[in-house]
């Protein structure tokens, strides 16, 4: 009877963990048209017209009474949105791992993000003051939603079950990215069949985004449930405040060399990864004299491209371990660069050859390195460590831009300027190999799953 009993309870466990699970796929699900629709495709040069629209006769705007340059406000408010995000969640994420609580702070993040984005339908005329708030809200939102979804990884999933749990979360998002963005680019290239101007159209699909987040978000929301806090955090941390809280997170990391190291190598090469995500477009634009839909379809191949790419490395990893598959990852990220380096210009065809590439590796290195990372997370300091894993993710993302920019004024080749983005995956290559992760995982506290 107690055998029996003892199945039963380890078979409900399993059942919940597995509820949780699909229920936490559904904020990629929900969140990602943002990245994907908002990010990459529409608002850029939507926020730049409307600054245009707003601009003096010498082409700048003046926000708070600062000139700036039309064209430079959307890149601003990027930066501006990864400040804010950088100082927001080492607090939100102490706090979260402090209380226990998780699941009311992703809410409050996810929301306060769709609402920023829905919010972007009122963006006519010259309102580019209101784009770039809402802009600094939604993404610096979306950063520490993030940071907290991720953080559940851990808590979800068991050392054997992550990689796979991890890599079906990306191919979520990344389907639900193509699915949008379709209907997207359904409405706005043919917005006069619909009775709508251009700019309407654009509205339109950014609102959508935001609909789409804020509706899907109530899945995992739903489904998601918070772990207590642990006896000795609550008598050790419940009244520290934010910032004595940071500080100790960051005294405490100094203890874990191992999965620090980790976090170096990840900010390496995932700086080579935003990179060549942000500067494809402007090596096909302006190098290989592709159109504008040709890169928009481009955009499309890769984010269905990476809903396999993330499900086949997730089931390499289950073979040969995370480390190993994103090792290979980055040995193909830098054959795609080299290869990109001899595309000929004016050849749409063998820029979607790397644009598939480009896809095949780009959801399942990102899915990877983050269930890899959360076998490195001390118990009880989950959100913490993951603060630290989004601003790798998002505070240092201007290396490879700077580097992109530096070799194209040195050179004024943009080729030059693609190849020299081979660095961050060689260097972030080796620095990866060195970390002995399975003592890097014990001396977290964890237990060593059998292939990592």
């Amino acid at each position: 009877m107690g055998i029996e009993t003892v199945r039963t309870g380890v078979a409900d466990e399993a059942a919940g963990r597995r509820r949780e699970q699909r229920g936490w796929y559904f904020y990629d699900w929900a969140c990602s048209v943002y990245s994907t629709s908002v990010l990459t495709v529409f608002l850029g040069p939507y926020l730049t017209s409307v600054a245009e629209a707003a601009a003096d006769a010498d082409g700048f705007v003046h926000p708070l009474g600062i000139p700036v340059r039309a064209g430079s406000f959307f890149a601003y408010s990027v930066s501006l949105s990864v400040v804010v995000a950088v100082l927001v969640m080492p607090l939100v994420g102490a706090a979260a791992d402090r209380t226990g609580r998780k699941k009311p702070l992703l809410a409050a993040a996810a929301y306060t993000g769709a609402a920023a984005t829905t919010a972007m339908f009122l963006l006519d005329g010259d309102r580019y003051l209101l784009g770039g708030l809402l802009l600094v809200v939604a993404n610096a939102a979306q950063s520490v939603a993030m940071m907290l979804y991720n953080s559940y990884l851990p808590q979800i999933a068991a050392p054997e079950e992550r990689d796979a749990v991890s890599s079906r979360g990306w191919a979520f998002g990344y389907a639900a990215g193509s699915l949008m963005l379709v209907v997207n680019l359904a409405l706005y290239l043919g917005h006069d069949a619909f009775g709508v101007t251009e700019g309407m159209a654009v509205r339109i699909c950014l609102a959508s985004a935001g609909l789409w987040w804020g509706g899907f978000a109530l899945v995992p929301l739903l489904r998601l449930r918070d772990r207590g806090q642990a006896a000795e955090r609550a008598a050790g941390h419940g009244t520290a405040s934010g910032f004595r809280q940071l500080a100790a997170t960051l005294r405490d990391m100094r203890r874990h060399p191992l999965t620090l190291a980790f976090l170096l190598a990840y900010l390496v090469y995932n700086d080579g990864i935003q990179t060549v995500i942000t500067q494809a477009s402007v090596y096909g634009s302006k190098e290989l004299g592709l159109s504008q839909s040709t890169l928009i379809g481009a955009v499309l191949l890769v984010q269905v491209l990476a809903v396999a790419g993330a499900l086949t490395m997730g089931r390499l990893a289950r073979i040969y371990g995370a480390k190993r598959t994103i090792l290979g990852s980055l040995v193909a990220w830098t054959v795609t660069l080299a290869a990109g380096y001899f595309l000929p210009a004016g050849a749409p065809v063998w820029f979607f050859v790397l644009a598939a590439g480009i896809g095949l590796v780009l959801g399942g290195s990102q899915a990877l390195s983050r269930s890899l990372f959360s076998h490195l997370v001390p118990p009880g300091k989950e959100a913490e460590y993951f603060s630290a894993y989004e601003m790798s993710d998002r505070g240092m993302s201007w290396l490879g831009p700077l580097l992109f920019g530096l070799t194209y004024q040195l050179t004024g080749s943009y080729r030059d300027a693609i190849i020299s983005l081979v660095a961050f995956f060689v260097i972030g290559f080796i620095l990866l190999a060195r970390v002995p992760v399975r003592r890097a995982i014990s001396d977290a506290g964890n237990r060593v799953p059998s292939t990592i």
